[in-house]
């Protein structure tokens, strides 16, 4: 099969949201593969009228413009777009900025995973080579290389990294689950997603793909951004451990992290309080070293051990053809008329 006829097939079609891309946009649409069903830009209210340029100076028959009302941040216009695309009857629905920072040759690369059966949703990685690295501003790789790490915890997807890149693919069965989710509308949304989808237990791969950057302007101002990234991933992390580990189940992890955390806290108070025990000033005495470290050494050896725990917790088999498979079985149920119900029942 031809990759235009596989494409097609697929049902693919790309979310496109448009704030302030009024220079790029009409590049971006240009590059798009003819085997792409189809293309949603969303205009969030783009005080440049970036959708009014797409309405009228594009003339690919796949494009369809979708205005918000008001601004809802690049979340919400990328919720508001895979809203439209599963209308359109869209089975795979892939996110792509109209700045042009995004290569669209790697658009089969990052779509493979889902057509095979192998994930739920994938992302773009910029951080799998160095040659990838070699456009990135110093500033992002140093505050993505931090970010990544909260995002893993927040998320239990320990394998993932760059979590904000926004080159992303989902299938859509997945997609209507994100739909019916409180997902972050603004710049923690990429993050946030992730986090939600590891509650709904979806398997995401890594893309390997190359930095771009070129003349396009950036409308994260990283001061404003830091406090709500780093309040969303405690939040994250706190409502996922409780989830995973006293609500869904409780697994001996449970029990190795709550003993781990009050043996290393016991050991680290008991420690300062006693380091100026001995009235001549002379060192602690070896009781008082070893009642400090002892609990401190368990405790940090249970914490591990929990965390390895963590780290075989992540998800491995798809959640897509479940969904779909109840979704076909839900269809020919309510096709089903009452006799036919009735001779089934007996």
């Amino acid at each position: 099969m031809r990759a235009t006829d596989a494409g097609t097939a697929a049902g693919l079609w790309l979310v496109v949201p448009c704030y302030g891309v009024g220079n790029h946009i009409l590049g971006v649409l240009a590059q798009v593969p003819p085997w792409v069903e189809g293309i949603v830009c969303i205009d969030d209210a783009c005080p440049e009228g970036s959708g009014q340029l797409v309405a009228a100076r594009c003339d690919d028959p796949r494009v369809r413009v979708v205005t918000l009302a008001a601004n809802q941040g690049v979340g919400g216009a990328v919720l508001a777009g895979y809203a439209e695309a599963l209308r359109q009857g869209a089975r795979i629905i892939v996110k792509v900025d109209g700045d042009g920072q995004m290569d669209l040759s790697q658009l089969a690369r990052l779509v493979a995973p889902i057509l095979l059966g192998q994930a739920d949703y994938t992302k773009g990685n910029r951080f799998t080579h160095s040659r990838h690295l070699r456009p990135m501003p110093g500033i992002r790789m140093v505050g993505n290389t931090l970010l990544s790490f909260g995002a893993k915890l927040a998320s239990g997807y320990w394998n993932l990294f760059d979590p904000t890149n926004g080159f992303t693919a989902i299938e859509a069965m997945v997609a209507r689950q994100v739909l019916e989710l409180p997902v972050a509308r603004r710049y923690f949304f990429e993050t946030d997603l992730l986090c939600h989808l590891g509650a709904l237990r979806a398997v995401v791969r890594d893309v390997p793909m190359p930095a771009r950057y070129g003349d396009e302007r950036s409308h994260l101002r990283i001061r404003a951004a830091l406090r709500p990234f780093a309040w969303g991933l405690l939040r994250n992390t706190r409502a996922r451990l409780l989830r995973q580990y006293l609500v869904v189940d409780f697994p001996m992890a449970t029990l190795e992290f709550l003993l781990g955390a009050v043996l290393l806290g016991f050991g680290i108070s008991y420690g300062l309080a006693n380091r100026g025990a001995d009235p001549a000033g002379g060192a602690a005495s070896a009781g008082i070293v070893m009642a400090a470290a002892l609990p401190i050494l368990i405790g940090v050896q249970l914490l591990l051990q929990a965390l390895h725990h963590d780290l075989r917790a992540m998800p491995t088999e798809p959640i897509h053809p479940t969904l779909r498979a109840v979704e076909a079985l839900e269809h020919r149920l309510r096709q089903a008329t009452p006799t036919q119900s009735v001779i089934g029942a007996d």
